[in-house]
């Protein structure tokens, strides 16, 4: 099968970074189906690992799919051959840049009816760690109020993020966003209010003349926020993170009461954790929200062919850190 594999530690000028290669198809586990993939898109976690994880065989990056199952494993009960289904994988596993994967029936689910390929591509990965933070990290209920702060509300977490709460919940959204564009974005979304993380965040969050936030959730350069989240955030709130500062100190949380959650999409699948099937259920449940209208695809460029020079393109594009939503590709 044709399928697209990386050269270790290449920062984003070094030539031939991604690779075009021919590989085997995988070996199925008795829970397994095999997907033709028909989309994919390209997320953080890519970039990361192709700068810093040692190369084995081969390894496969790409952690989103949508594709149409080709084959079952012997105790898949939930799936059939020629299901259209969706999901983010297993980061222990070859990835989604390839004709075809094997994946875990209890990570997947039936792909939304009324989107294309593409578009639902798009969605699995950010859409899992935004509701697993918000509703099992965060808990938060469908009735309570208040407000949220999203930190970093123009990317692909925070594009979904943004949408589970509008749709799900009463809270006030309070998105970041620094360029025209990507304020415009999360507004489209919407949030109830955008403010500049260029800028003082207490500051401005002061000048909205609301309650402080009882939740923030910052997806990128938490490092940076630390002080600000410390002033602006409410007593006894809650801060969830998913990217990976290189230094944070909690210690001065410890005056208000906060709680601190870390979210990894992953945990589930790498550990087998009993409740694993919760991610086939998450995606189903985005799924039904999509096909009612409630939430829309966050894609935002679609790159064509899946192949190593299209790839490395959108490499290139989510390190720059200028990507609003989701890049995909479609087909090889």
């Amino acid at each position: 099968m044709k399928a697209i594999s990386y050269v270790v530690d290449s920062n984003i000028d070094f030539k031939n970074a991604l690779r075009d290669i021919e590989k085997d198809k995988p070996t199925l586990k008795e829970r397994d189906v095999l997907v033709k993939v028909r989309a994919i898109s390209v997320n953080p976690v890519d970039t990361k690992i192709r700068k810093s994880a040692n190369q084995v065989n081969n390894h496969i990056l790409g952690w989103d799919a949508v594709g149409e199952i080709v084959e079952i494993g012997s105790k898949v009960t939930s799936f059939k051959v020629g299901d259209s289904v969706w999901y983010a994988g297993d980061l222990t596993r070859d990835g989604s840049n390839a004709e075809f994967q094997a994946v875990d029936e209890r990570i997947i689910s039936l792909k939304p009816i009324t989107i294309s390929n593409a578009e639902a591509a798009a969605l699995p990965l950010t859409a899992i760690t935004a509701w697993e933070m918000l509703f099992d990290r965060f808990k938060i209920s469908e009735t309570e109020s208040g407000s949220i702060l999203i930190i970093g509300g123009a990317g692909g977490v925070g594009s979904i993020a943004i949408q589970l709460l509008k749709a799900k919940t009463n809270l006030t959204v309070i998105a970041t966003a620094s360029r025209e564009e990507t304020k415009s974005w999360v507004k489209s979304l919407g949030a109830n209010h955008v403010i500049d993380h260029s800028q003082d965040l207490s500051a401005q969050i002061e000048e909205l003349k609301i309650d402080q936030p009882k939740y923030v959730f910052s997806t990128n350069h938490t490092e940076t926020y630390t002080n600000q989240i410390v002033s602006l955030i409410a007593p006894q709130a809650k801060l969830g993170l998913i990217d990976d500062p290189q230094a944070f100190d909690i210690m001065p949380f410890k005056r208000k009461s906060i709680s601190i959650h870390w979210e990894l999409m992953f945990t589930r699948s790498m550990y087998e954790t009993n409740d694993i099937q919760q991610q086939s259920y998450i995606l189903q449940q985005v799924s039904y929200l999509i096909d009612q209208q409630k939430l829309r695809s966050t894609v935002s460029q679609n790159l064509g062919k899946i192949n190593a020079a299209n790839l490395e393109q959108a490499h290139k594009l989510i390190e720059s850190g200028k990507a609003k939503g989701k890049i995909v590709l479609e087909n090889f």
